[in-house]
């Protein structure tokens, strides 16, 4: 049985996390799966590793034995929205793998739009003094920390201001 699920529910996706475990970001490079976890506690986010891309159904088989050792019970996908609200081709291809993920797994599995997650960690890899050849390995890792540890802020916002209190 196949449901639709809404990956852009925030509130849906914190009511369906476990108390605590493991969040992992994925950032969706044309190349490369930039992936990051949280702690248990989800105070913190921390980078894992570049995978290089090849086809979906091989990106997932990489992915989900990693997941499982990593004991991981949620996804966040960066969404790369454009500056002016509009979806393009990038953020059509981080749907399309959210789609794929929820498929072969089943944990709640949110888009986080992700304008400048880039950027920022271009600035951040650029301020560590990362040559050329090391920030183009990692940005998409580091991209996915950021977004990690911007859901992990949000979650815990959310948590001392509920939607609708």
């Amino acid at each position: 049985m196949t449901t639709k699920r809404d990956f852009h529910d925030l509130a849906g996706f914190a009511a369906a996390l476990p108390t605590t475990g493991v969040v992992m970001a994925i950032d969706v490079g044309t190349k490369t799966l930039g992936l990051a976890l949280s702690d248990r506690t989800r105070l913190l986010a921390s980078g894992l590793e570049t995978l290089w891309r090849k086809k979906l159904t091989k990106d997932l088989e990489s992915l989900l034995p990693l997941a499982a050792k990593c004991e991981v019970v949620a996804y966040v996908i960066g969404h790369p929205i454009n500056m002016d609200g509009t979806k393009g081709p990038r953020a059509q291809a981080s749907a399309a793998f959210a789609r794929s993920l929820a498929a072969v797994v089943d944990h709640p599995i949110l888009l986080w739009d992700e304008r400048l997650s880039t950027v920022a960690a271009e600035r951040a890899l650029l301020e560590a003094d990362a040559s050329r050849a090391k920030r183009a390995e990692k940005i998409d890792m580091v991209a996915a920390v950021i977004i990690l540890q911007g859901i992990l802020e949000r979650l815990r916002e959310l948590r001392k201001n509920p939607i609708g209190a």
